[in-house]
């Protein structure tokens, strides 16, 4: 073998490798897009994931206070989560499923607020999971009864926040995100990877 086939071959294995580490890095790292829907103020958290290591990016709030229609709410809804994914370029979505109160107004008015911020995942292609608001507080805190301060106070020990956010709404929005990384490939969540079937599992979304 003459020296320049073996830099030829040497060149080709170091770039076979370096492909495979970015391959596997690709795997590993990702970015987790938490969101707690809600019609008033809608919460949103972000993390960094690095193999076990959960980092925070960023968590806020959409003020809907202002905004006179409920049709008006839902459009800047979907435009503030779009504009989260175009900033932030998350790899997957999680958020908390609507809970089932007894007045069923704003349970409708909350399933189409949570409609809206899934149907602008999809529409960037980014993968839903859906957890019931008792999966995610026994996830963050060991028990589904916790109070929302306390899921708080959880989440503020486990990634190093020094100072939480006074509306609840931006931690609630964190606790899916984290709830999400929590779960094992065996869990029980809800998964859609396209609009077509996340309309198969929730029919009733369309009425």
């Amino acid at each position: 073998m003459t020296i320049d086939n073996f830099i030829i071959k040497l060149i080709f294995l170091l770039l076979c490798i370096i492909n495979n580490i970015t391959k596997l890095k690709t795997k590993i790292d990702r970015i987790i897009l938490g969101i707690d829907p809600g019609t008033t103020i809608m919460g949103y958290g972000l993390i960094f994931i690095n193999e076990n290591k959960m980092e925070l990016i960023n968590m806020g709030v959409l003020n809907l206070k202002k905004l006179e229609t409920h049709e008006d709410k839902l459009k800047y809804i979907f435009e503030r989560t779009l504009s989260l994914i175009k900033e932030y370029k998350p790899d997957e979505l999680a958020i908390e499923a609507p809970f089932y109160g007894k007045n069923v107004q704003s349970m409708l008015k909350l399933g189409r607020a949570q409609g809206v911020a899934i149907s602008a995942a999809l529409y960037r292609d980014i993968p839903i999971y859906e957890y019931a608001p008792k999966k995610i507080k026994m996830a963050i805190t060991g028990k589904g009864t916790s109070s929302k301060e306390q899921v708080a106070s959880m989440l503020k020990n486990l990634l190093n926040i020094k100072e939480m956010p006074k509306q609840l709404d931006a931690s609630d929005g964190l606790a899916a995100a984290v709830c999400h990384f929590f779960q094992k490939k065996t869990s029980t969540k809800k998964t859609y990877s396209s609009w077509k079937s996340y309309i198969k599992n929730n029919p009733r979304k369309l009425k």
